[in-house]
């Protein structure tokens, strides 16, 4: 069987309901709503953090953010490591097994020297390493809050680029649309990478695309306009392996890296008061909690001969699990690899109900777990910087997956089954960082302020 390309869809901070096929009614994203079609849409589809960075090395590695040693936010100086050269990544996997491989857009697993896209398996990469930039200047400033220099931090194969003034996320696109190009003039299949910045802060985009949602309150209407660029690029893609003849032999998957932010920073303008440009689509929480609504993420695969056509799953799915499906249906060998993901192709869109397992997720003292339909959460937080809202928090995510109700006292054995296999599981996380990560990066890794922003 000939083997299939891959291309991975990443957008940042968008919310579960920031897409027209997830429900979305005052904005459109008809290109992803093709996705949607012509694929496999995941209701209960997760990111394996509330945060960027862990939740790119958990899709990068297939393993849980911790066992790939990336907790949090990496900081975005030139000297932060992340995911470290040991540690094996899609991209490595998939050259393995003969493929090319390309990033374009967003990294944010570490800016120093064997951290980089081409120490993970990248044989081109273009775009920018830290959390955020400019949309325009290419400009890292986040750190300015805290009185820091900033840096511009815009890279092709590992040379410094100056493009004042072109939009990033119409870069991305672009640079994308060439290596597909070049793929096919090469005839090995490939796997591509493309890690939209949008719609995280700065709130940025061009006059046709904010003349396009007019009507809208002006927080919503930048979201949309920034997320419509996106939508339009993922249509330029589509159309693009459609004219190489290639669509049939491509597999897209789109995800998004956790929930909508609602750090006042988006606003640019000094106020004070959070941000709520993004939809959790009703889910309790957004970015930097383990609630819902920051980890539960809209998600599409689509992959013709794989998957079947417009199903909705309701299968509990996890950025991890993108690696060992991918490197499997490749050829590769995935004992070679250790892994927490799984392979979820005998029951993406099938008959077949996905197998049960405990998920977890962590984040500044956040510890949660779900199984089957129960939803354990340990000291979580709704505001990043708060005390926690519960200790202890137990929903039917079945019956309420807006997660209103405390039920740890309705089923007090089925929270202390979940409470044990949390602590369990954080006492390990915790464990391994202190005797494995910690050493091998030398006390270098480097995080944002609290480790949640």
């Amino acid at each position: 069987m000939k083997q299939p390309n891959y291309i991975v869809i990443l957008t940042d901070d968008q919310g579960y309901g920031d897409l027209s096929c997830m429900g979305n009614t005052d904005f459109r994203t008809p290109h992803m709503d093709r996705l949607a079609r012509e694929g496999v849409r995941f209701t209960d589809w997760y990111a394996n953090g509330p945060v960027c960075s862990p939740t790119r090395a958990s899709l990068m590695t297939g393993r849980y953010p911790g066992n790939a040693g990336v907790r949090a936010v990496l900081a975005g100086h030139r000297t932060a490591t992340g995911l470290l050269p040991g540690v094996p990544s899609l991209a490595t996997a998939l050259k393995k097994c003969g493929y090319t491989t390309c990033l374009s857009g967003k990294w944010h697993l570490g800016l120093a020297e064997g951290c980089r896209p081409p120490d993970h398996g990248f044989d081109e990469w273009f775009g920018f390493l830290a959390g955020c930039i400019d949309y325009y200047s290419h400009i890292f400033y986040w750190s300015l809050c805290k009185q820091e220099n900033a840096i511009h931090d815009l890279w092709e194969n590992g040379r410094e680029i100056y493009r004042n003034g072109e939009y990033m996320t119409d870069m991305i696109t672009a640079r994308s649309l060439e290596f597909i190009r070049n793929s096919v003039r090469s005839e090995k299949p490939f796997f591509l990478f493309v890690g939209y910045n949008a719609p995280h802060y700065p709130m940025h985009a061009p006059k046709k695309y904010i003349d396009r949602f007019k009507g809208l309150p002006p927080d919503r209407r930048i979201m949309a306009a920034m997320l419509g660029a996106v939508d339009d690029g993922v249509g330029e893609i589509m159309d693009e392996l459609e004219r190489q003849d290639i669509l049939d032999n491509t597999c897209v998957f789109f995800q998004s890296d956790n929930g909508p932010s609602r750090e006042a920073r988006n606003w640019m303008d000094g106020r004070e008061d959070p941000y709520y440009g993004g939809s959790t689509g009703k889910l309790k929480g957004h970015k930097s909690s383990v609630f819902e609504g920051g980890i539960r993420v809209p998600a599409i695969l689509r992959w013709p001969g794989m998957v079947p056509e417009g199903v909705v799953e309701s299968g509990v799915g996890a950025s991890m699990d993108i690696f060992p499906t991918f490197v499997k249906a490749a050829g590769g060998d995935l004992s070679e690899y250790e892994l927490d993901g799984q392979d979820i192709l005998p029951w993406a869109g099938k008959d077949e109900p996905a197998p049960e397992r405990d998920i977890f997720w962590e984040l500044t003292g956040q510890t949660a777990v779900r199984r089957g339909t129960w939803k354990l959460v340990l000291n979580g937080r709704l505001v990043e910087g708060v005390e926690p809202e519960d200790a202890i928090h137990l929903a039917n995510l079945e019956e309420d997956m807006q997660e209103k109700n405390n039920l740890k006292d309705v089923h007090p054995e089925i929270t202390e089954e979940l409470k044990k296999a949390a602590e369990s599981w954080i006492a390990g996380i915790e464990k391994r960082w202190e005797e494995e990560w910690l050493p091998a990066s030398k006390g270098t890794v480097t995080y944002t302020e609290d480790r949640g922003q």
